[in-house]
């Protein structure tokens, strides 16, 4: 196995489910009435890890960066490019740059860890 380097970590990042949860729901704006579904646990370069959890209805647009779903908790249904998946804690899914997704048909316990990545456009 090989031996970690500790000379490559320049800090840690660090965010916990339970707090970052009591941040959500964030401000209000136009485009979240009901306040922001999301918040942000940390960023690194082009790395970033939220936490997203709608309530009732999924507004989201298409993003400039490629991401993943790690779902936390609940089941339904996500929707990506027209295609439709059910979803349930434990899962992931990949969701490239500019692409039309959502999630459908949630519990009110839904929620998930979000990672964007990359260039804006995707890779």
């Amino acid at each position: 196995m090989k031996a970690f380097n500790k000379t490559k970590v320049t800090r840690m990042l660090k965010g916990t489910f339970i707090d970052l949860m009591q941040r959500i729901p964030g401000q209000a704006s136009a485009e979240w009435p009901m306040g922001e579904p999301f918040t942000l646990a940390f960023a690194h370069g082009t790395m970033s890890v939220e936490v997203y959890a709608p309530k009732g209805t999924d507004i989201q647009t298409p993003h400039d960066q490629d991401e993943l779903y790690f779902i936390h908790s609940g089941h339904g249904e996500i929707v990506v490019a027209g295609e439709r998946h059910s979803f349930e804690p434990g899962m992931v899914f990949f969701v490239a740059a500019h692409v039309e997704h959502r999630f459908e048909n949630f519990s009110a316990d839904f929620s998930t860890w979000v990672v964007f990545w990359g260039p804006k456009g995707g890779e």
